[in-house]
Parts: structure tokens; C-alpha cells; sequence
């Protein structure tokens, strides 16, 4: 029973192994992943063309705009005249315009005493990007409150993530996307490609348990997914500079069981699915999109209808990315997860023994 068991999983190891095309999508797609979240996509503000309007050029103006020309994260592009403001928008020449009142210096000294009754700058802003027009407003007024001589009325402190770098906030919604990605849709097709190609009659009338027939695809697989996972956590240390103040061995611990329930989804798609495109389908379509948007990796949940937060519990990407979230960025220890650790187990168990009673069934 035992060699029968190590034939198995030989005969997967073998099929895998033999396309070489799939192999090297598989693991080409990490680094693309990575890469591309990483430096391509960025949700920093970051080249922001700006313009000036300044009846007076006083020194408080002059002092206002030199520290918007010496920021690395806009581009000062001259002076222009009130009716120009408009026209410049519209031409996409500049994303924002910033208009000084005319008698900016005086009404700035008056700070110290009490606010203006008036604005004294404006910010004229591009809104057709909504994702640029928020996060440049925000730095351009925080700049601009350290002008002239005003005193510093609040302090700010980020904690986790200083520099706001959207790596921080990429890498673990990406890592959970790549697991179920290769995981997922590789083991999707395990099965109901035997029964495609005429081979599920050995698998009838084999000796073996149908429990064992299940774990002789998944180690195969398994062993695939734990080098892709290396892949990741290396690329977002040593590329990407992302911390794992956590500790190294809870996150991949974590992220082995997120591995187990992500082959365990995928078999039970393939014992489900009638045809390999069906299979793909339902991995590609029918898991991927709600990871996607009710994972936390794009939006957050908080800001998606009730109806939608309470559905996101059932997401499994979900409660994978909190999780390596609070370890790789907050620092906590692996003790902090064991609510998400608890919930991911579960739902392994779950899949898993779905996977089996429908094997059964088709046995039978």
C-alpha cells in the first residue's frame, strides 16, 4: 500500500514536471506579481505638476512655493494668472493650482493672534483622478501649514509605515493573490483531468483509499507551492525592503497553512468541475475576484455596504492578509493571529473534507 501511495505521487510528480511551459509560468509569476505591485503600481503621491497664482510675491509666498519646488513629490510649474487656472486643468499641463490671497503675509501673522476670518490660500484641484486629487491635497496642505513663521498647532506620528510606502500595503494582499493563483488553479485541474483524458478508471479500480489518492496530488503540488512561497518572501525582503518584524518562521508558518487550504480549494473545484476549462473558470472568475475586492488588498472592508463586510468572513484571502498584515508590517508575534490562524484552519478542514465525501461519492 505504501509503494502504491509513493506511485502516486511519482505519477504526479512526473505529469508536473513534464510540462515545463506551466512550470515556468509558475514561477515566473511571483516576480512579475511582485515586481509589478511593488514598483510599478504605486498609490504614493508622487510627480504632482503644480501651478502658482500670487497677486504679491512677498516673501511668505516665495518661502511657500520654495518648499513646494524642493519636494521630491511635486513639480512646480511657474507662476500663472487667475484666468489661466481653468485652462491649465483642462490641458492637463498641471494637477493642481495654489492661490495665494493678496495680502498673504499680513493675514499669515494674524495666525499667531487667531485664524482668518477667510481662506487665505486655495487649492484649485484636477478631481477627475479621485485616488491623485485626495492624497495631493492632503501633502500640499500639510506643507503648506509649515509656512512663514506659523507655530506647529498639531504632531502627526505614522507608526508601521513612516514613509507611507504602498509596498507596505501591496505585498501581503499580493502574496495571498499568488498562493491562491498558483495553488488554486494548478490543483483545479488535478482531477478532473483524469477523468478527461480516461484515467479516473485506474483510480476506481485502485487498492488505494481515495483519502490518499487526494494527498498523493496535493504533495506534489505542495512541495511547488512551498518553493513559490520562498520566492515571494525573499523577493519582499531583500527587493522590496519589506520588514517581517513578526519573526520569519510565524509568517511562513501562516502563509504553509494558507498553502494547505489554497490546494485543498482547488481539489475540491476539480472533483466539482465537470471539464479542466470549467475548473479554470470557477478558479480564475469565481475566487479570484471576490479576493480581490473583499481581501483588504485593494479597498478596505470597512468601506464596502454591510451586506458586502459580512460576506468578505467567508473570503479566505481575507483573514490571510489581516494576518501577515499585523506580522510583516505591525510586528506582531504569531500569539496575536490566532484568531485568523483558527479561522484559516478551519476552513483547510472544511475543504478538505468536502474534497473527500465528493471523491467518495464519485468512487462509488
Amino acid at each position: 500500500m505504501k509503494n502504491s501511495f509513493l506511485s502516486f505521487i511519482k505519477k504526479e510528480s512526473l505529469h508536473i514536471l513534464r510540462d515545463k511551459v506551466t512550470m515556468l509560468i509558475v514561477m515566473l509569476i511571483p516576480v512579475v506579481l511582485i515586481v509589478l505591485f511593488g514598483f510599478a503600481i504605486s498609490t504614493e503621491v508622487n510627480n504632482v505638476d503644480v501651478a502658482v497664482v500670487a497677486p504679491e510675491r512677498t516673501d511668505g509666498v516665495v518661502d511657500a512655493v520654495n518648499r513646494i519646488a524642493h519636494n521630491d513629490y511635486f513639480t512646480f510649474c511657474g507662476y500663472i494668472d487667475p484666468d489661466q487656472i481653468d485652462q491649465e486643468l483642462r490641458s492637463g499641463k498641471v494637477s493642481a493650482v495654489i492661490v495665494f490671497a493678496s495680502d498673504f503675509d499680513r493675514r499669515m501673522a494674524q495666525i499667531s493672534t487667531g485664524l482668518p476670518s477667510t481662506p487665505i490660500i486655495q487649492l484649485v484641484v484636477d478631481a477627475s483622478n479621485v485616488n491623485t486629487a485626495g492624497a495631493s491635497t492632503a501633502y500640499l496642505q500639510e506643507i503648506l501649514l509649515g509656512t512663514a513663521s506659523q507655530q506647529a498647532m498639531f504632531e502627526t506620528r505614522m507608526l508601521f509605515n513612516p514613509q507611507m510606502k504602498s509596498a507596505y500595503n501591496f505585498v501581503p494582499g499580493i502574496m495571498g493573490l499568488i498562493v491562491i493563483l498558483v495553488c488554486a488553479m494548478m490543483t483545479s485541474v488535478s482531477i478532473v483531468r483524469e477523468k478527461e483524458v480516461g484515467t479516473m478508471e485506474v483510480l476506481l479500480v485502485s487498492p488505494i483509499r481515495p483519502s490518499k489518492i487526494i494527498f498523493s496530488k496535493m504533495i506534489p503540488y505542495f512541495v511547488i507551492s512551498c518553493l513559490v512561497l520562498i520566492i515571494i518572501l525573499l523577493l519582499s525582503y531583500y527587493l522590496l525592503h519589506v520588514p517581517m518584524s513578526g519573526g520569519v518562521w510565524g509568517i511562513f508558518s501562516l502563509s504553509l497553512l494558507y498553502v494547505l487550504l489554497s490546494l485543498s480549494l482547488g481539489l475540491m473545484v476539480s472533483i466539482v468541475a465537470k471539464t479542466q476549462v470549467m475548473a479554470l473558470l470557477i478558479s480564475a472568475m469565481v475566487m479570484m475576484v471576490p479576493m480581490l475586492l473583499l481581501s483588504g488588498m485593494l479597498f478596505p472592508i470597512e468601506n464596502s455596504p454591510i451586506f458586502f463586510q459580512y460576506f468578505s468572513n467567508i473570503v479566505p484571502a481575507r483573514w490571510y492578509v489581516e494576518a501577515i498584515r499585523k506580522m510583516m508590517i505591525q510586528g506582531s508575534p504569531f500569539l496575536a493571529v490566532w484568531k485568523e490562524f483558527t479561522i484559516l484552519l478551519g476552513m483547510t478542514v472544511a475543504f478538505l473534507g468536502v474534497s473527500l465525501i465528493k471523491f467518495n461519492d464519485k468512487l462509488e
